[in-house]
């Protein structure tokens, strides 16, 4: 039997995986979760086999679950479950461990199988979406530069940022001009929506 946490924070399609895969003989749900921090919290209790992850979830998200995981429970294989159709965010998700990378679109029936493939310990990857992260440019941003652009991406000012992350202000307005730069943007919310739209917020 095949353990899983499923970790949505939609309800609805929270509710749907798990009946979904609870209908497949082999594999049994033993948690699902409605944000990064519950879905890291089950796995560190119940030591699934598998988690099943969206990317965009409150408290954590699914690549920063992934990347904990991978540190800290190596045996729980991690499967992305997203709409997010972009390279940069396929990169980011193997670059945190994630051994397989699905979109939502998909037929029901290939959630299940990639569950058994990469409880076997292969990859399981859209091919079409696989080809063209090879081909794309690669992400120019540190994971600081991205956990700032992310924040004022989301309209919250200079003073906020560096409150919440500890860091002064003239540190924080540096990473954002690290990042403008890097990204060819003319400020902020430009860079932001570049960096969204490659996959790399």
């Amino acid at each position: 039997m095949i353990r899983v946490v499923v970790a949505e924070d939609q309800g609805m399609v929270l509710g749907a995986l798990a009946a979904l895969l609870e209908l497949e003989a082999d594999i049994k749900v033993v948690a699902c979760a409605a944000d990064g921090k519950a879905a890291l919290d089950a796995v560190f209790k119940l030591k699934p086999d598998v988690l099943v992850t969206d990317i965009e979830m409150p408290k954590m998200t699914g690549l920063e679950v992934a990347a904990q995981i991978r540190t800290s429970h190596p045996a729980v294989k991690t499967v992305i479950l997203t709409t997010f159709a972009r390279p940069g965010y396929l990169r980011r998700a193997l670059d945190a461990g994630a051994r397989g990378y699905l979109l939502k679109d998909r037929p029901a029936a290939e959630l299940a199988d990639a569950v058994r493939r990469v409880h076997l310990g292969l990859r399981v990857v859209d091919p079409a979406l696989a080809t063209e992260a090879w081909s794309s440019e690669a992400d120019p941003l540190t994971d600081r530069e991205r956990q700032i652009l992310q924040r004022a991406g989301d309209g919250r000012a200079t003073a906020e940022i560096a409150g919440e992350l500890r860091l002064s202000e003239g540190t924080v307005r540096n990473y954002l001009s690290e990042a403008i730069a890097k990204l060819g943007a003319s400020n902020r919310v430009d860079a932001a929506r570049i960096a969204r739209a490659k996959g790399w917020l």
